[in-house]
């Protein structure tokens, strides 16, 4: 049995007892202060390399396993269990940051694609495996089912570091989080099917995937709500404990939708959108605590999966996976995008993006340890296959993306963003702090302050130019690489955010001129 041994009790009867000491604690602190100091330093090469920080925590776990330190790990189920528990919680914070009124209006076209989008990646990527690396259709299936989900962590990473409209963040955002739950209801019926547990009509799996989905959702909206009201009455002035209630309701929301058989990462998800977006208070201390234990559910969750690998059976899958990832990036990522967007409206450049924003990261990856855990026969390779697909498209795609962006002609030069500060009185005067970035390509630079046209209850407070502080006055003309500190009241925050990027995009013109055409 795991973390026990056979030792002497002192009557001198064999007995069991816990193997796990102090000895044993103060190891695995040595380890994970070290992993966590490691990571701090990947988020720096991150930033100078533009590496994704996923990668970089794979490769600690590679070098900590047994092709590197020699920490020996082989536990699938171990992985997939603390896998869907780091899922949850970065469920939880992509929920929890995320604004009701950016991605409302992108809500059906989300919903599209994380369903009907994924059918028709999955039967893409299932017919190239049938017929150009030969697989058997099951086995087909349930690769193509494994890499249809694109990733909330990859996804949330790259959306705080490229400038988008939020047309577009909005769909982003929507997918990841609405994916991973059909994505891991049909790579669980296909595991079950191809290890002889459970074998069902695909309109039986068509139907009980609804029932799941549709139950996620309701208990989803249902905790979330009536836990914040819970909790705002609970928690009294603690902010604090207060985001700790909050993380506890979206977790609740997850155990309660699997207890009832019901999607539990649909469940999180929108219990967390409910609470993110229920105007309550301590908001800066919640999203920092989310924040918090999303980074750390990421670093173990990614540097568990690189001590699951295993070298010396990766380069065995470079070809399967790049045959995999071209057919997936090329053809059936885009032909989802295509089917599933094209009924609203969304305009070609937007669908090219998203078609490359498609990231994949820890979910197929966590996804392929299912087949090893129930038992399906045949399918260790599919771990080794899903890693290096992974590895490679994440190379490939993320540090590509702003310049996609820029290509294609959909990046913002100008976006306003909350700064959350922990302050009693901006709780009191029920007001919120933005920063706006004046772009090299925004037509910001040149505008005066009075220019902006800002509502009543906005000021533009401060500007840094060059690492010096500028408090403006009215006539204070804006250049490219400034920053602006905004100070708004909630009432018209969307109103001052509207307006600075249609006089980024527009110029001091903005709102008086008709808008040019979109190319």
């Amino acid at each position: 049995m795991p973390f026990e041994r056979a030792v002497l009790a002192p009557e001198g009867v064999p007995g069991l007892v816990a193997a796990y000491g102090l000895t044993d604690l103060s190891r695995s602190l040595l380890v994970g202060a070290f992993v966590l100091l490691l990571s701090l330093l990947a988020v720096r090469v991150s930033a100078r390399s533009g590496l994704p920080t996923m990668l970089l925590y794979l490769g600690i776990g590679l070098a900590l396993g047994e092709s590197g330190a020699g920490i020996t790990f082989n536990d699938a189920g171990l992985t997939q269990v603390l896998g869907y528990a780091a899922l949850v919680l970065i469920l939880a914070e992509g929920g929890l940051t995320t604004s009701w009124s950016s991605i409302r209006p992108s809500v059906a076209p989300a919903a599209v694609l994380s369903t009907i989008g994924v059918a028709v990646s999955v039967a893409v990527v299932a017919g190239a495996g049938r017929l150009l690396l030969d697989l058997s259709w099951p086995i087909a299936l349930l690769v193509g089912a494994i890499v249809s989900s694109t990733d909330a962590a990859a996804v949330f990473s790259v959306l705080r570091t490229v400038p988008l409209p939020q047309r577009i963040t909005g769909i982003l955002e929507a997918e990841s989080g609405f994916n991973d739950a059909p994505v891991v209801i049909l790579v669980t019926a296909l595991a079950l099917q191809l290890a002889d547990i459970e074998s069902v009509p695909w309109w039986v799996l068509l139907l009980k995937a609804v029932a799941e989905l549709a139950g996620g959702v309701a208990v989803g909206v249902g905790v979330g709500w009536l836990g914040g009201r819970l909790v705002r009455r609970l928690a009294g002035g603690s902010s604090a404990l207060f985001a700790i209630g909050v993380i506890s309701i979206a977790v609740l929301a997850y155990a309660a939708a699997a207890t009832l058989h019901a999607s539990g990462f649909m469940a999180v998800y929108v219990a967390a959108l409910v609470l993110g977006n229920m105007g309550l208070p301590n908001r800066p201390a919640v999203h920092g605590f989310a924040e918090a234990i999303g980074t750390l559910s990421q670093i173990g969750l990614f540097v568990l999966l690189g001590l699951l690998a295993s070298p010396s059976r990766l380069d065995e899958q470079v070809v399967p996976a790049l045959v995999i990832g071209l057919v997936l990036l090329v053809v059936a990522r885009p032909l989802s995008v295509f089917v599933s967007l094209t009924g609203f409206s969304v305009p070609w450049r937007d669908q090219v993006f998203l078609s490359w924003a498609g990231l994949r990261g820890a979910v197929p990856v966590v996804l392929a340890t299912v087949p090893l855990t129930v038992g399906a026969p045949g399918t260790q390779w599919i771990f080794d296959l899903v890693f290096v697909l992974v590895v490679i498209f994440t190379l490939v795609q993320a540090p590509t993306l702003p310049w996609v962006a820029k290509a294609l002609g959909v990046g913002e030069s100008a976006r306003p963003r909350s700064v959350e500060v922990e302050t009693t009185p901006l709780e009191e005067l029920n007001a919120d702090l933005m920063t706006v970035r004046v772009g090299e390509d925004s037509k910001l630079h040149g505008v005066e302050i009075h220019e902006l046209r800002l509502p009543e209850g906005a000021a533009v407070t401060l500007v840094v130019r060059g690492g010096a502080s500028i408090v403006p006055t009215q006539m204070t003309r804006l250049r490219r690489g400034d920053q602006l500190l905004v100070v708004t009241t909630a009432g018209v925050r969307s109103i001052v955010e509207a307006r600075l990027v249609l006089v980024s995009r527009q110029g001091r013109l903005a709102g008086w001129l008709p808008p040019p055409e979109r190319p």
